[in-house]
């Protein structure tokens, strides 16, 4: 929660200490800064603090005139909230994990299980999913849990890790449903829940109806943008997904998910027939994160169909070693019910690249 700006404004003027202020109004977070004015120019700085230890979790400073103060003002607003998200969220899964098993709640098994997301592997989605779902036992309308579970049957999917798709699919569809009801007011579970539609379950337009009313709920949520630009690189305008993409990333330029943000931007350049804009960006996700199947098939279709084939070779390589059993016959079941003719020019790239029938 976020304390109201007139108990935060009882400390405006008034040199403060950080652990005083958090302990008199009950956070563990603390956001200051000052704006100072020379001529015709404003300079307004901040920073993100935790309190408990002091540590300084985020810094950062914005300038402009002030004929130009309300676009600075929005400037601060978007640029604050999209850096610091990610930000305290990687502080709450430390102090998560710090905390005795015995007396966690149910947004700490949430956090534990976004730790163990990050990581990545499949072994670290094993353990995600548990976590998920002992939050919700503890909390069954914590719709951020159901959002991050259904999330995680999108990372199986990619990476060819279900087990049961049928059964998979049909919980996606279940978790999704839920969040539509109870999430009203977590953009972040409306984002990831619309994505695992749109992929898991091919359903672009509920998908993207999710993904439209996290913006609208919060339209400096990076993880919304994110999720818009993925559902229209792989179903719709590959410019207006770049767009999408390129928003999360200003908004949250930190974010350990800007791997999955450069994938996507590579696909929708990649679809949108630039190969030699998309390969550059392809590696660079898989370089990110080298564990992302998604990153290595397109870093492979994208320098395939620039005529690089010798790196596309060694992608697809890379691809056939996390994944033994991708072939374009089962490409379907990593890839989901992408735009007919971008899925026709995705396997004919992928054909050349290597991969075997």
């Amino acid at each position: 929660f976020v304390i109201a700006r007139n108990s935060a404004f009882a400390y405006k003027g008034h040199a403060v200490d950080v652990t005083r202020v958090a302990r008199e109004l009950g956070v563990r977070y603390v956001l200051e800064g000052s704006v100072r004015k020379a001529g015709s120019r404003l300079r307004v700085a901040g920073q993100l603090i935790e309190a408990a230890s002091g540590v300084n979790l985020w810094a950062d400073r914005f300038e402009g005139g002030v004929s130009e103060v309300f676009e600075l003002q929005d400037l601060v607003a978007s640029s604050v909230i999209g850096a610091i998200s990610p930000r305290l969220e990687q502080a709450e899964m430390a102090r998560a994990k710090r905390k005795p098993t015995e007396s966690l709640d149910a947004y700490d098994h949430y956090l534990r299980g976004m730790a163990s997301l990050y990581r990545w592997t499949r072994e670290g989605l094993e353990a995600a999913l548990p976590q998920f779902y002992k939050a919700i036992e503890l909390d069954p309308d914590f719709a951020a849990a159901e959002g991050a579970a259904a999330w995680c049957y999108f990372w199986r999917m990619a990476n060819g890790w279900m087990t049961d798709p049928q059964k998979e699919t049909a919980e996606v569809s279940r978790l999704a449903g839920n969040v539509a009801i109870a999430g009203q007011d977590d953009a972040v579970a409306l984002a990831f829940s619309g994505l695992a539609l749109g992929y898991v379950i091919g359903d672009y337009e509920a998908g993207s109806a999710l993904a439209d009313r996290a913006l609208v709920l919060n339209p400096n949520c990076a993880a919304a943008w994110s999720a818009s630009g993925c559902l229209k690189a792989c179903h719709d305008d590959p410019d207006i997904a770049i767009e999408h993409l390129s928003r999360a990333r200003r908004l949250s330029p930190l974010d350990p998910l800007t791997f999955f943000m450069q994938c996507f931007t590579a696909f929708a350049h990649f679809t949108a027939g630039r190969y030699d804009a998309a390969w550059p960006i392809a590696e660079a996700a898989s370089r990110a994160q080298p564990y992302y199947l998604t990153g290595l098939r397109v870093a492979a279709a994208s320098n395939a169909m620039a005529g690089r084939l010798d790196a596309a070779s060694k992608h697809i390589a890379g691809s056939l070693r996390l994944d033994p059993e991708l072939t374009l016959s089962n490409l379907k079941h990593r890839v989901g019910l992408i735009k007919p003719d971008y899925f026709a020019r995705y396997v004919e790239a992928l054909r050349l690249a290597g991969l075997p029938e």
